[in-house]
């Protein structure tokens, strides 16, 4: 793994006050115009709205300074500016569904609206990042409970299976109930077994990396240390079989293989992984009518037949064909007709945020992505520690690896998965997920730009004066040992 030296920065926190600024404007932006756009008002309380905002901005702010002031200034503005987007857009749905009757009760009353639980669990994902923040004051503390969280990651995996709190949505067990609560545990997965995945691979990198046969050009690793990675892939047949849930399974597989090669710098691991996933995959398709279905609607989804199913391809279709009508520049914020795919404030986000903002608005937000991913790759190069790159690189590769499932499944370039865009989609589990991701990308980042301490120079003095004056008291030991030497055999010719 190559270190990438950077140079010493300043904090350049009004770098990250003027971006800061920027995404509040952008989040704000959106609410302001779908209320306007729906109800042809201003909203009543939006001078509240903004003083909130503002404070919680202002205390960020103030929290970076205190806990990582090195830290990178882009990460967390982009964080902000992707959430409130996601804000504005389920605030937008909620008021079509409002207007629908669909938070009204059989007895006259009101359920909360998705935005509302949205927002608090917005509040929740920023203080557990905060809590991250100042309880990891140093990530390399992290590698001495690299089995604990292992351990953890095997605990979170099984918990939708218990038959008491464990809970089955759309043919996949991943949910957990506690009364009203609902909790998605392998989205904090996601985070434990990076943290274990970066601490084992770190010990082991030397060994897998070694090198067997020579095949196609690719150097393979040799057979005995296949071992891990089949781990790995039985971890993931079994979520695969007894919770049926194949994106959970393709994100956990592809982020030990991703860690793995940035571990050992050999591309045959990427090949290895791919050949041991696509069995798993096929016989998933064979073997769970749930995954079958999502295949079948994949491929034939403008299938008549298949459109009109119970289950079939209506919101991959309706999905298509609001991003068609939003066109280039988009039907605008509240204009358009997102309310009309299944699922439009969570696993097709992207597809109402398509519609409403046009292909420049969703290539927007894509790029948001993508320079949150670089800033990420950008920490790992720089950080010092094996440690420190393989979590930055691992964090940062999982959110890659989401939006790409998340988008090739709204656009049919892939199956349906099931998963959520990051900071966008609706979901608190995610979203506390995201955020802790976030705050360890910060440390890890704060680690990498943050200047080494320089040796004072008293101490750089006094130590060449010490070891000069070694070296003086060695040079005349050892010319009073040659004179010793000398007298001793003058000596003895004169015998």
């Amino acid at each position: 793994m190559a270190t990438v030296m950077v140079a010493p920065t300043r904090p350049r926190r009004l770098v990250e006050i003027a971006l800061m600024v920027v995404a509040l404007a952008i989040g704000i932006g959106g609410y302001v115009l779908t209320t306007i756009n729906r109800t042809g008002v201003i909203p009543p309380n939006l001078g509240m709205h903004i003083v909130i905002l503002l404070v919680v901005a202002i205390a960020a702010e103030i929290g970076m300074h205190v806990l990582a002031p090195y830290a990178d200034p882009v990460i967390l503005p982009i964080s902000v500016a992707l959430t409130g987007l996601g804000l504005a857009m389920i605030y937008r749905l909620d008021l079509t569904y409002d207007m629908l009757g669909r938070y009204d009760t059989e007895s006259g009353g009101h359920l909360m609206p998705t935005s509302t639980k949205q927002l608090i669990m917005v509040g929740v994902a920023l203080v557990a990042a905060a809590l991250t923040l100042i309880v990891v004051r140093n990530h390399r503390l992290l590698r001495r409970f690299t089995y604990t969280f292992g351990v953890i990651s095997l605990v979170l995996l099984l918990l939708p299976m218990l038959p008491v709190i464990g809970s089955e949505q759309m043919g996949a067990r991943v949910w957990i109930r506690m009364g009203p609560l609902s909790l998605q545990p392998g989205e904090l997965v996601k985070v434990t077994l990076a943290i274990f995945f970066a601490g084992y691979l770190v010990n082991k990198r030397d060994s897998l990396a070694i090198g067997g046969p020579k095949i196609l050009g690719m150097r393979l690793p040799r057979a005995r240390d296949l071992g891990p990675i089949l781990v790995v892939w039985l971890i993931g047949i079994a979520i695969l079989v007894l919770q049926r849930d194949l994106g959970t399974s393709l994100m956990f597989f592809g982020m030990f293989v991703a860690i793995l090669y940035v571990a050992t710098n050999r591309p045959s691991w990427l090949v290895i992984g791919v050949v041991m996933f696509t069995p798993a995959v096929i016989l998933a398709v064979r073997a769970f009518p749930h995954v079958q279905n999502r295949f079948n609607v994949w491929l034939n989804a403008l299938d008549n037949d298949v459109y009109n199913a119970q289950v079939g391809s209506y919101q991959v279709v309706q999905g298509l064909f609001g991003q068609a009508s939003g066109g280039l520049m988009g039907t605008g914020w509240g204009r358009g007709y997102p309310h009309l795919v299944v699922h439009a404030e969570s696993d097709f986000i992207l597809s109402s945020l398509a519609e409403e903002l046009g292909l420049t608005g969703l290539l927007a937000i894509l790029l948001l992505y993508l320079i949150l991913i670089e800033r990420g790759l950008r920490a790992a190069i720089g950080v010092r520690d094996g440690f420190g790159k393989l979590l930055a690189a691992g964090l940062s590769f999982s959110l890659g690896l989401q939006v790409f499932v998340v988008l090739g499944g709204i656009t049919r370039v892939i199956p349906l998965t099931g998963l959520t865009a990051p900071f966008l989609a609706a979901g608190g589990s995610s979203m506390v997920a995201s955020w802790v991701m976030i705050a360890l990308l910060v440390r890890i980042s704060d680690a990498a730009r943050r200047p080494t301490r320089p040796i004072p120079s008293s101490a750089i003095s006094g130590h060449a004066s010490h070891a000069g004056d070694n070296a003086l008291a060695q040079s005349r030991s050892a010319s009073a040992d040659h004179r010793t030497t000398a007298t001793a055999s003058e000596g003895g010719e004169a015998q």
